[in-house]
Formats: structure tokens, sequence, C-alpha cells
């Protein structure tokens, strides 16, 4: 069984900030993770390859620093990993970025699966996962809560739907996403640290992958974050703190009273 794992790291969700002018996410000198979802597809591909036998590779798109990402997945137990990395990437959106994902897939050769986080936090969009599949030409199956079974030309998943749960087989090769049901994430080992820290990670840029610079970076991006904008919020309320039986009555009545105002009763 052979894996693909795409990861990204994202800045801590406390600490995300975007560039007003130009709508592009600002990374530098903010604490980056690897996206929290991610970690369950890690986990779920690490149980795979140790109940079938096989190996695992993450496989990352983002700046040099983003090498931390990749290696902490190989602590947690991947193979290998692999990081894209340019300046002709900076900006992509998810069409772009699944595309540049998708080349290197192809780079690297034959597998059976790719397992992908349902999304990122920092774009929420859950779109690239399927667009790498759309690109490679694979079938996909999203919101995967539990691999059910996987055999040597199909693999069996039970899937969240609005209903609960339905059950489907796909053909290998394939693209799932996760849900946080499908695993929990392990902790990298101090052997798995040691073995992150001594492995070499291959950074391919975009003539590595074959990838012509108009399908990279914000030129290859056919979406644009048009204007960015902090909301507001306003709540002009009437706090009351009762001190006595009587202030708590009137306190009640004026709750009811608002509410009846509102036709709420």
């Amino acid at each position: 069984m052979d894996i693909i794992v795409p990861i990204k790291q994202v800045p801590e969700t406390s600490k995300v900030r975007m560039d007003p002018n130009t709508g592009v996410m600002i990374r530098e000198g903010v604490e980056s993770i690897i996206n929290p979802l991610d970690l369950y597809a890690i986990e779920a591909a690490l149980q795979l390859a140790e109940g079938c036998g096989g190996r695992t590779t993450a496989l990352s798109m983002g700046p040099a620093k983003a090498e931390a990402a990749v290696r902490e997945a190989i602590a947690m137990g991947c193979t290998e990993g692999v990081l894209l990395s340019h300046r002709s990437f900076a900006g992509s959106d998810t069409w772009a970025t699944s595309f540049a994902l998708s080349l290197a897939i192809r780079k690297r050769g034959a597998f059976d699966l790719i397992l992908c986080g349902e999304r990122a936090t920092d774009g929420d969009t859950g779109q690239v996962g399927p667009g790498i599949a759309a690109w490679l030409g694979l079938p996909v199956v999203t919101y995967v809560s539990r691999i059910l079974e996987c055999g040597p030309r199909a693999v069996v998943v039970r899937r969240m739907i609005e209903e609960g749960y339905e059950t489907l087989e796909a053909e290998l090769p394939c693209v799932l996403t996760v849900v946080k049901e499908a695993a929990y994430p392990r902790l990298p080992t101090l052997r798995g640290k040691q073995r992150a820290r001594a492995a070499t990670v291959p950074v391919w840029g975009p003539e590595d992958i074959g990838a012509p610079a108009e399908s990279l970076g914000l030129k290859g991006s056919p979406t644009r974050v048009v204007k960015v904008e902090s909301p507001s919020l306003a709540r002009h309320g009437d706090v009351r703190t009762p001190k006595d039986p009587a202030e708590l009555e009137r306190a009640v009545d004026g709750i009811v009273d608002y509410l009846e105002r509102l036709g709420l009763t």
C-alpha cells in the first residue's frame, strides 16, 4: 500500500492575519503548525500502512519553513516527505495549489491512495483534495469518517452525510478526505523525532515538477480576495445584576416584557 498525504502548514487559528492590500494571508513572523485536520489524515494513513504494509509520503507546498511540518509528519511515522517550495508558488488559490500538488504526485510515481484532511483551518474551503482528484482524473470520496476495508483494488469507507452515514466503495487509486472521526492522531516518539531530524526532505520547485509559470501563484489563481474587512460587533444590552430577590424579580419581569415586545412569548 503506497499512500500520499498532502499536508499544509497553517498559522495558529488565533493568529491568522490578512494583508488588506493583496488579500493574501500574512505568514511571516507567525507561529505555524500542521493543519489540525491533516493530522487525522496522517494517522489514518499510518494505520493503513501498519495494517497492510507499505509506505506513506507526506507532501506539502509552502515556504521554506514548511519543511518543519513535513519533518513532524515523518516524526509521527511517515516513511518520507517532499516539500514544494518556490517564490512562484506564493499566493496560490485552491485551483493553483491542487494543480501544483497533482504535478508533484505525478512526478513521485505510482501510488494507491491519497489521504487528505477535510479542509484547512486558514482557508476553510475543502477544495484542495477534490481538486487533486480532478487534476489526476481519480475518484474522490469526501467527509470520510472511517476506512472500513482496504484491499488491493478497492477501498470501502463510511462517509458522513446530512442524515447520518453512508457506506461507499471506491476503486484504487483514489482520493479520500477525512474528518476527525477517522482516527485519533498519535504523538511523535523520541525515535521518530530522531529519524525526522536525520531524514532528507527533497525540495522541488516549478522546474522539478514541470509546472508552467502562468499556472502557479497569483498568476495561475482564478480567484482573488478583493476586499478584507474585520467584522464589527455592537451590542447594546441592558445588564442587570440582582442583589436581592426583589431585584431578581424585576429583572425577570424585564426579560419577559422584552420577549413579549419581540413576539417571542
